[in-house]
């Protein structure tokens, strides 16, 4: 008899045992903690930095150079979020030459990779948010999307995305091609130049501008990855994880609106309204105003209202869903008016109103108007009273008193509406009354 499975070959059996599970697959030990590092990440964007900070301990800060370095951070990363951001990841606009170029220039000089990496992760993140396909997934942790899916090794994800745009772009390409050549003169080698020629601090100019400068830039830009899909609101949706946070924005210079920016990824803005802190938004339309940029994308308001409509309704019923709105009246059983009766002699304080056994035997000495109101209409129908013959009720006792149903009258005005609540006899007996 031939086997259906017939038995494996020598080499299968070799590829069975040798083949290994990735790196982050297996647990950490003394033996192999090294392998789940991802060392040339690991050491630009964590051993450096380190060593930034301990020389800086023993280096004088001058004026001059702090200045060099707080407008050198703000260039190159204004850089990112108007150029790596939203003019290459998400084309919400259209840049002429000269601008292309400063962008992409000086965004290297942040060292988060080139235009066609970092907008390759980008435009995955988006379209596979809060997946295992997301590079920066937040699902997996805080520190995970912050930083650990870039130094530590991670499996190959199947996230397709297309850059074919930007591979067709002659100065995407020569960034990409040269990219570590233009990322070292410009993360550390401009600002060193800038200081040592301008008041001979070279080495401050390194450290400060250089290292220390470069590490708060790409932090401020880890932030989006992290901060923005863990604290904030969501107006517009809560499908996925982004938010929108003021804090946020302040540090990643306005990218911290993130809940709108998932929802409507190439409008140019990501703070809509004009306090919102937005400086990248600002940012370009100056490039709009002396004509370096044109062509800004804004999704329409009435589809931006829409979202924010369907969001608050989203939340209202969230809340709805927890509060006690009492049994619903097509849930009520169906009392005839002799079991009222015999609930009231039995000592429950039963009223019907509107066709709808209440019991308020707990709410009489609560009462606002009173214990003598309330208690003389036990066992009797309440209905004129409750709604004008006496008081005109609010919509809070409206609500208090549907808490308090517990049968719906036969014969009553809301019998009709039951569905399945009444079987052949209880129908025939409502024909009868009537």
């Amino acid at each position: 008899m031939v086997s259906e499975n017939p038995p494996a070959t020598h080499k299968q059996e070799v590829n069975t045992r040798t083949q290994k599970r990735h790196i982050s697959e297996e647990p950490w030990t003394l033996w192999n903690w090294y392998q789940h590092i991802y060392w040339p990440y690991f050491t630009f964007l964590v051993i450096i930095p380190l060593l930034g900070i301990k020389a800086a301990i023993n280096t004088p800060l001058h004026r001059e150079t702090l200045i060099l370095s707080t407008i050198y951070y703000f260039i190159t990363g204004l850089c990112i979020t108007a150029g790596y951001h939203r003019l290459w990841a998400h084309r919400s606009y259209s840049a002429s030459f000269p601008l292309k170029f400063l962008l992409a220039l000086f965004g290297t000089g942040s060292l988060t990779g080139s235009i066609i990496f970092w907008a390759r992760d980008h435009r995955a993140h988006h379209r596979f948010t809060d997946t295992d396909h997301d590079p920066y997934n937040v699902k997996k942790g805080f520190f995970h999307a912050h930083i650990l899916w870039l130094i530590l090794k991670q499996p190959k994800k199947h996230n397709p995305v297309d850059i074919s745009d930007l591979r067709n772009d002659p100065l995407v390409k020569y960034q990409h091609r040269y990219y570590f050549p233009i990322a070292f003169f410009m993360t550390w080698g401009f600002p060193t130049l800038v200081a040592g020629l301008g008041w001979n601090d070279w080495y401050g100019g390194f450290i400060y501008a250089g290292i220390i400068r470069t590490f708060l830039v790409q932090q401020a830009t880890f932030c989006v990855n992290s901060l923005a899909h863990y604290y904030g609101d969501q107006p517009f949706d809560d499908k996925r994880s982004a938010r929108d946070h003021y804090l946020t924005s302040v540090i990643a210079l306005g990218e911290g609106y993130h809940n709108f920016h998932h929802e409507f990824p190439s409008d140019y803005r990501n703070g809509i309204e004009f306090y919102h802190a937005d400086i990248t938004k600002w940012l370009i339309l100056v490039f709009k105003t002396i004509r370096l940029a044109s062509g800004l994308k804004t999704f329409r308001q009435n589809e931006i209202d829409k979202s924010r409509v369907q969001q608050a309704y989203r939340r209202l019923d969230k809340k709805k869903d927890v509060l006690d709105w009492g049994i619903p009246r097509e849930q009520l059983p169906v009392m005839e008016w002799e079991e009222f009766q015999n609930g009231v002699k039995e000592g429950r304080a039963l009223i019907a109103i509107d066709g709808v056994i209440h019991d308020v035997t707990g709410f009489i000495t609560e009462h606002p108007g009173g214990e003598t109101m309330i208690s003389s209409r036990v066992g009797k129908d309440g209905s004129a009273a409750f709604n004008g013959g006496i008081y005109k009720h609010s919509n809070a006792a409206n609500n208090v008193l549907a808490t308090m149903r517990i049968a719906v009258l036969l014969g009553g005005c809301e019998v009709e509406t039951l569905k399945g609540n009444t079987n052949m006899e209880t129908k025939e007996k409502m024909k009868i009354k009537s």
